[in-house]
């Protein structure tokens, strides 16, 4: 078996993670795989801790973890931009995903739902440590998939129309939108459009797609957030 302290990222060197996970469960003959997923979002953090508590679990569960997926970035990036992203496409049924607590997953409820409402349709389940919180194929999972669904669906409903509400309201006070033009700074270019901004992160609206709706790039916008004392964990 695959040793149960094998990792997954952190270099540059390693393969693809779609290659890796295709490698082990086939050269190992797993029909199901479990995985352990374990993110911080500074340098400043450790992993270890996270890490520690999934051992313990295991052992108390009889578990054997196939895979590592570790990555130090923050929960508000989308999935699509993490490695958690290439998990939840690789994962099939009776799979089993392992994480220390929910907020690993992601920094917002709607966040959180939509990876666990993947999960469901995939029929994966997803376990916690802390939370003791156990995802899988019963009757309770079930509700769950449509109550997920449901709120997703109105969570992105009500963000559309306060984006729109926003944007229409700085365009009313004469606030030009999309990439700002000039010889002022990024940054400065951005505070003017600060209100707007913190709406939408305060509606867990992604920064990807907020730097979208204002005309900027990401980079530019994470780096204001950062700058500007707004992005946490």
């Amino acid at each position: 078996m695959v040793p149960s302290d094998s990792r997954v990222g952190g270099q540059d060197k390693s393969p693809p993670l779609s290659r890796l996970f295709v490698y082990i469960r086939v050269n190992y003959l797993l029909t199901v795989m479990t995985y352990a997923y374990i993110r911080v979002s500074t340098d400043r953090q450790t992993l270890e801790n996270q890490r520690f508590e999934i051992i313990n679990y295991c052992r108390s569960e009889n578990l054997h973890v196939d895979v590592w997926i570790q990555e130090t970035v923050s929960g508000t990036l989308e999935t699509t931009e993490r490695k958690l992203g290439e998990l939840l496409k690789q994962v099939r049924k009776g799979d089993v995903i392992i994480c220390a607590e929910l907020s690993r997953l992601g920094r917002s409820l709607f966040m959180i739902m939509n990876i666990l409402n993947i999960c469901l349709k995939k029929e994966c389940r997803v376990w916690t440590v802390k939370e003791r919180f156990r995802l899988g194929e019963d009757i309770q999972s079930k509700v769950l998939a449509f109550t997920f669904g449901l709120a997703a669906e109105i969570e992105r409903q009500l963000i559309s129309i306060r984006t729109r509400e926003a944007l229409a309201r700085k365009k009313a006070e004469g606030v030009a939108l999309g990439r700002p033009k000039g010889s002022t700074t990024d940054m400065k270019k951005l505070d003017r459009h600060r209100d707007v901004i913190l709406l939408l992160l305060n509606s867990h609206r992604p920064v990807a797609a907020i730097a979208r709706d204002i005309g900027c790039s990401r980079t530019t916008l994470y780096r204001w957030l950062h700058l500007r004392g707004l992005l946490y964990g």
